[in-house]
């Protein structure tokens, strides 16, 4: 089968043929319908995050149709719409019984640690295949298996509840989706924090108050708005020290500041002034749950998560396209999500 490989880090993406994984007992082959592109791929694609073992088929969010079923596979069958939780874990583990996944002895990650699906299949265990309603495209499956879904983690590891503010820091492909995801959890006001005014417009067009990062300091911003009390949730999206700080700094008293995006430099806060004075609490959040994607999957059936706009192109099974696509996501010049269609 055709599939997109990374070969060797700071190299482009290369389309090769390989041969298909077998599908073990409790294992799904699925007909890759839709591959999201995210912005992760370009960090694995300049080695920034190494991906293993090599070559390796990158693409961590599916979505697609089940054709084979393993012989002890019994809750998915062949011709079922899926979408895929993209980290692969033991289910016995110690973390595994307390429904953190993520932290799993012996997990790892499609597209990142084991193959992807940036291919026309891809094998997965059964206990991976999300049911996709009918109501909601291959292309909106796939994207909301990282985007939408490390939004709404973030959201639940910041403790969001009713009537609390929220400021999103970085409003591509995880931001447009955490802006409604928080209004759906009930925010009364989300802000949302970027350069770009085209992806300003739109977080706007969802319902947040839009904040341009290029006229002026966003957190001097946001307080003026709030009469200098801050937001309750900060949202770091983006991996950058410069956004990292501002979360921490708009973090209202007991507010929580949650980094999700990926940095290589640390974080740099004065802990008198923004920790201890205000009683802030720094959270990471890392990847998603399982347990979560039935509550995101409402949400997007219900409309309570509009991705039509968010999926802003699609591509071809093709390196030259992709490798475009990540050139632009390393310039943080690309649209807010393209999604490979094989």
């Amino acid at each position: 089968m055709r599939a997109l490989q990374l070969v060797a880090p700071g190299q482009p993406i290369a389309l090769r043929d390989v041969a298909p994984d077998p599908v073990g007992p409790r294992d799904v082959r699925v007909q890759v319908k839709a591959a999201g592109i995210c912005h992760s791929d370009a960090h694995y694609r300049a080695g920034r995050s190494p991906a293993r073992p090599l070559p390796l088929t990158l693409g961590h969010e599916v979505a697609g149709v089940v054709t084979e079923v393993g012989a002890l596979a019994t809750r998915v069958r062949p011709g079922d719409r899926v979408c895929l939780h993209y980290l692969i874990a033991c289910g016995d583990c110690l973390h595994c019984g307390r429904g953190s996944e993520q932290f799993c002895a012996t997990g790892s990650m499609i597209g990142h640690y084991r193959a992807g699906g940036w291919a026309e299949e891809i094998v997965v265990p059964e206990r991976n295949c999300v049911a996709l309603p009918e109501e909601i495209s291959f292309a909106h499956g796939a994207v909301m298996m990282c985007s939408s879904a490390t939004a709404l983690h973030a959201l639940r590891r910041g403790r969001l509840t009713g009537g609390e503010t929220v400021a999103v820091f970085g409003v591509g492909g995880l931001g447009m989706s955490a802006v409604q995801l928080a209004r759906a959890l009930g925010a009364r006001t989300v802000y949302a924090v970027d350069l770009d005014a085209d992806k300003l417009a739109l977080a706007a067009w969802y319902g947040a108050v839009p904040i341009s990062a290029r006229e002026g300091d966003p957190v001097a911003a946001i307080r003026e708005r709030t009469g200098g009390a801050g937001v309750d949730v900060a949202l770091e999206l983006i991996g950058s020290p410069v956004t990292m700080r501002q979360a921490v700094e708009v973090a209202a008293v007991h507010g929580r500041a949650v980094i999700a995006g990926l940095a290589t430099a640390p974080l740099s806060i004065d802990s008198y002034r923004d920790l201890i004075g205000r009683e802030v609490e720094v959270i990471g959040a890392n990847d998603h749950l399982l347990q979560e994607m039935p509550l995101l999957l409402e949400f997007a059936r219900s409309g309570r998560l509009h991705l039509s706009k968010i999926v802003a192109q699609t591509v071809p099974l093709d390196a030259d396209a992709v490798n475009g696509v990540l050139d632009a996501l390393d310039r943080y010049a690309a649209p807010v999500r393209t999604v490979i269609v094989p």
